[in-house]
């Protein structure tokens, strides 16, 4: 058998997977995700996956949600997650501006009033806000809210080692309850231009910080992480590059006993994915993924069984 006849045969057989899927008894991943182009405008896709490995789209492949804020009424990077009874969604709404865009649902259907939240608004010089996320901080207990920002005249050592004069730092602001937010303040600077930034906990319970190093000159966009004590630090020393370079938007499940950690493998239109039970050691399990076409970079959560037949429905 070639290649192109293994991935035909994997194709169907991912295809029959979803066909047939019935209800699992273990919770399903939900990845909420956008495809490129003019699909940066169509807004939130969702697919799903029992096991981790082979994901099934929703709802035919339509929109939940179609963007109607922020500079550019586009989105890209939804990150999902869950707050009590609540789900909210955050986006990139532009390539250029200072907000980011948000929205909750109690189902994934029916959705809120979209809001663009001006999180750089008060910094001058911001070029960007991209890939926002949002992790709890139990012990501070509140939410932290982080992105990318480039900041014109900032961390200068660094200006000129990624594309189009960016320089990004990871940037956060703190809410209670999404209405109020405190004044942005930078999280985390490694020491050169970074994004992406995401949370992981490990098989022992510990948090890290994933990040893709930005550099261009000389090219790196690569994965690294760094233990991290909260949210809002401190972190510890960055990890060996775990991914192969020209990768971004990292996201994480617990699947079994180890850690996934997938990402965009954006110039060749595909995912890879490698696993960790201890986050020192990284397998590469890409040959095993099977993503919805056009995917880009999004988000996973676990959601119960029956709002993921509802959406199919």
């Amino acid at each position: 058998m070639n290649r192109r006849d293994f991935a035909l045969g994997a194709g169907a057989l991912a295809l029959t997977a979803c066909a047939t899927r019935a209800v699992s008894a273990a919770t399903p991943l939900l990845f909420a995700y956008f495809t490129t182009g003019k699909g940066e405008a169509d807004g939130l896709k969702l697919a799903t996956s029992d096991d981790g490995f082979t994901f099934c789209t929703l709802a035919g492949g339509r929109s939940l949600l179609v963007p109607q804020v922020g500079e550019k009424k586009l989105m890209r990077d939804p990150f999902l997650f869950h707050d009590n009874d609540t789900y909210h969604l955050l986006w990139t709404t532009a390539w250029e501006g200072v907000t980011i865009g948000h929205a909750t649902s109690t189902d994934l259907i029916r959705w809120s009033p979209q809001r663009a939240i001006p999180v750089m608004a008060t910094i001058a010089g911001t070029r960007n806000c991209w890939a926002p996320e949002a992790v709890y901080d139990p012990r501070a207990r509140h939410w932290l809210l982080f992105w990318s920002s480039t900041v014109v005249g900032r961390y200068m050592e660094t200006a000129g080692t990624s594309e189009s004069g960016y320089n990004h730092r990871l940037w956060s602001t703190t809410t209670r309850d999404f209405v109020t937010f405190s004044e942005p303040q930078p999280l985390y600077d490694p020491g050169f231009s970074v994004i992406d930034g995401s949370f992981a906990y490990a098989p022992d319970g510990s948090l890290h910080l994933i990040v893709k190093d930005e550099t261009v000159t000389p090219p790196r966009k690569w994965l690294r992480s760094a233990p991290a004590q909260s949210p809002s630090g401190p972190f510890g020393p960055l990890s060996a590059p775990f991914s192969p370079s020209w990768v971004e938007g990292p996201m994480t499940a617990r699947v079994g006993d180890a850690v996934l950690c997938y990402y965009d493998i954006y110039k060749e239109g595909r995912w890879g994915a490698v696993m960790t039970r201890d986050m020192v050691t990284w397998q590469d399990v890409s040959d095993r993924l099977t993503l919805p076409p056009g995917a880009r970079h999004g988000s996973l959560l676990r959601v119960p069984n029956h709002l993921i037949d509802a959406i199919k429905a």
